[in-house]
């Protein structure tokens, strides 16, 4: 009875946990899938989320399974050159959209590209370039370029798309820079595209007496499979030295992307990114770049993101180049963004479920996911009811402190009940033989 009440005592309740959230369930059991968001993995305890649990209205634990977002990447990522051919305009029409007669080849690539009708020479404005990619036969995901050196500073265009050269789908706008400060050369050359497939990309500069003479371009396929991302609500930082900022993570994350908050108009940075594990490891170099706010023809033009290789890390910092300006004397706010991760569960007992999350000493219950879910496929994985959390958490808890290993009073007492009882049955054992030897 003793031995009993010591596993019944031992196991998880929801009040051993720091946050409680109920869950509402929707479509076919018995299993249920779960976007965890990442506000609520941010009061773990446990950077392996060993501390989730779902729970019934009982109380009673659920048999569970965690498939992390962890980074999808192909091996080889290797850009695609693409041919790429001169827009023109005449001098009284720069801002027009280009007309064009195109040449094909017998696979149908482009072989040249020529203004439509007579533009008398030296009257010729470079309006842009347009891209031959119907060799790749995939969404694509970057755009990577090179320009002529005389050309430095911000290069602004428009992205559009076609498979026919005749009906064009806008995909945005594109931003490449290169900035030279003293010896150095900062360059931003890689555009993020929509991850669509298209076999023709034309792109306008907005100014056309500034287009510039590329020298290259490539493309990047899209990821595949990759997980969408799950972005936290911002952090404060704190400032190490002047042009130095340091943030602390609640808890150490594989980060994707990081965000700052740049608010400060016409601001300049060309920044080196560092990250680690805790204050005790030395800090790695993760990626530099230029980030910045500048107003264009009454526009602001923004890039305030880095990506990052997906290591766990819960410390990050940033030390800008004060010769471009800076990001001011407060350190910015900053987000961060992880490959989402889903939780997913056998629903037993009485509904509403919940999950539970923040325990520093418990340990891990998730079974693989093949083993809660026999035989499962990505199809039926996609076909399993969802779950969904009915309080929304906004808001980023601050870092944990170090949990010292201290004494276990309940597990204590838990035990010497036990001890005791065993001292007391011997005990009992020991008078009973003496008193049948007595006799």
């Amino acid at each position: 009875m003793l031995c009993a009440a010591l596993l019944v005592q031992a196991e998880d309740l929801p009040d051993d946990f720091a946050s409680h959230t109920p869950l509402t369930v929707s479509g076919e059991g018995p299993w249920y899938r779960l976007e965890l968001p990442l506000a609520l993995q941010l009061s773990a305890r446990q950077s392996n989320l060993n501390d989730v649990r779902v729970f019934n209205a009982d109380g009673q634990a659920q048999p569970y399974a965690i498939t992390l977002g962890e980074p999808q990447r192909a091996e080889d990522q290797t850009p695609v050159a693409v041919k790429w051919f001169p827009l023109y305009n005449s001098d009284d029409a720069r801002d027009a959209e280009p007309k064009i007669r195109v040449e094909r080849s017998t696979n149908g690539t482009l072989v040249e590209v020529l203004p439509q009708g007579e533009i008398e020479a030296g009257e010729e404005i470079l309006r842009g370039w347009l891209l031959d990619t119907s060799a790749i036969n995939a969404p694509l995901d970057q755009l990577i370029l090179d320009w002529s050196t005389e050309r430095e500073g911000f290069q602004r265009f428009s992205i559009e798309a076609s498979d026919d050269l005749q009906h064009w789908k806008r995909w945005g706008e594109g931003q490449v820079a290169r900035l030279s400060f003293a010896d150095e050369l900062v360059e931003q050359r890689v555009v993020t595209l929509p991850g669509r497939s298209a076999r023709y990309l034309r792109l306008l500069w907005t100014t056309p007496q500034t287009a510039p003479t590329l020298a290259s371009a490539q493309v990047v396929n899209t990821r595949p499979g990759a997980l969408p991302l799950s972005w936290s609500p911002t952090i404060n930082g704190s400032v190490e030295k002047p042009g130095v900022y340091v943030w602390q993570l609640p808890v150490a994350l594989p980060l994707e992307r990081m965000k700052v908050a740049i608010t400060q108009p016409n601001s300049l940075a060309p920044a080196t990114l560092y990250g680690r594990r805790d204050s005790n490891a030395p800090w790695q170099l993760i990626d530099s770049g230029l980030l910045y706010r500048l107003t264009q023809n009454g526009q602001d033009v923004v890039q305030d993101e880095m990506e990052l290789p997906g290591n766990v890390v819960q410390q990050l910092k940033l030390e800008v180049d004060d010769r471009g300006g800076g990001l001011g004397n407060d350190a910015p706010k900053l987000s961060f963004a992880v490959r989402a991760t889903q939780v997913v569960f056998l629903g037993r007992g009485a509904p509403p479920y919940s999950v539970a999350i923040g325990n520093a000493t418990i340990k891990g219950a998730n079974l693989p996911l093949s083993t809660l879910v026999p035989g499962v496929t990505q199809e039926k994985l996609a076909s399993l009811g969802s779950a969904k959390l009915t309080v929304t958490p906004v808001e980023v808890p601050s870092a944990a402190a170090p949990v010292a290993a201290g004494l276990d009073w309940k597990r204590i007492g838990l035990w010497s009940v036990l001890v005791l009882g065993v001292l007391f049955l011997g005990w009992m054992a020991i008078g009973t033989l003496r008193a049948s030897r007595h006799k």
